[in-house]
């Protein structure tokens, strides 16, 4: 085994540029127009995802499916979460399943073997390591053994962060410098098993809200690719993603910027104001935002 999914999905973003489209899709976030012509809603997002799969491939580095959005959807909507995931590595693209599961022992055996194989088997997930870092292991084994990948959170997007990943120790530094030395002690163990990557295939969630930590963190961990949040609709700006882009890499994510492109776009005033959106407007909307995005990230990034 020569490369891992992390280096795969780092590939990737340098060929395809730096965007992570999220398919959070909401049925809300679909016009009810468009909603009426399903027999249920979970019906019309899959439909909404495979449209965005198949025309955004320009624009796209990689796609990652949170999947709270599909479990509040019940049986029907786990379903189309598994053919969403599908259908994105059918159309070669790295897939990144937004999970963020954390337990120990058995129980986290048993979240790793549902999402990295199965009905559910991904790429890449997310994890919550505030648990302790035993809670790592089952989900590191798979990367040994398999492959796959993890993105840990570090320092997140979310203000919340303040009370936990941003606490200061009684020995000194931070909560979250404790998971990065850790992060570091995973990069050195893997960099012997894969030795031709530019990455550990251990990744780190850093979000793009905070400018003040975006260079030391990446100065700090120069070997992990980061899944970078926040940029968009949670106020990150391309600057902050830029510096985090540096050294290993990582994808910027955006979401709701995508998924609800179809509200802002000038060309779409008419039909809106009319309740006459299409799937493929909507569709259109989401690719053009996407170019967007894609194309102000790489000049953030040429720019620093």
């Amino acid at each position: 085994m020569t490369k891992h999914n992390m280096q795969l999905l780092r590939e990737s973003c340098l060929k395809n540029g730096p965007l992570c489209v999220g398919l959070d899709t909401d049925p809300s976030y679909l016009p009810p127009e468009i909603l009426s012509e399903f027999k249920t809603p979970s019906e019309a997002v899959l439909a909404y995802n495979l449209g965005i799969i198949e025309n955004i491939r320009d624009f796209a580095g990689c796609f990652k499916i949170q999947i709270a959005y599909y479990e509040a959807m019940g049986l029907a909507g786990l379903n189309v979460y598994a053919q969403t995931v599908k259908a994105v590595k059918k159309a070669g693209f790295p897939v990144i399943s937004d999970i963020k599961r954390g337990d120990i022992a058995d129980t986290a055996k048993a979240y790793a073997r549902a999402h990295f194989s199965g009905d559910f088997e991904t790429d890449i997930i997310t994890v919550n390591p505030y648990m302790g870092f035993d809670t790592l292991e089952p989900f590191t084994d798979w990367c040994s053994k398999a492959g796959k990948g993890l993105f840990v959170l570090l320092c997140t997007s979310n203000p919340g962060r303040e009370n936990i990943e941003k606490q200061e120790l009684k020995q000194g530094g931070l909560l979250l410098d404790q998971v990065g030395a850790e992060l570091n002690r995973l990069e050195k163990q893997f960099s012997a098993l894969y030795p031709d990557c530019g990455c550990s295939p251990v990744g780190a969630v850093v979000g793009c809200t905070a400018e003040e930590d975006a260079k030391k963190l990446r100065e700090e961990y120069p070997n992990v690719f980061f899944l970078i949040p926040g940029y968009g609709a949670q106020g990150g700006q391309a600057r902050i993603a830029a510096t985090l882009l540096d050294k290993a890499g990582g994808t910027v994510n955006s979401s709701r910027g995508i998924l609800l492109a179809w509200k802002k776009e000038p060309a779409l005033e008419e039909k809106r104001s009319k309740s006459k959106l299409t799937m493929d407007d909507i569709v259109s909307a989401a690719v053009s935002a996407a170019e967007k995005t894609k194309q102000e990230l790489l000049a953030a990034k040429a720019a620093l």
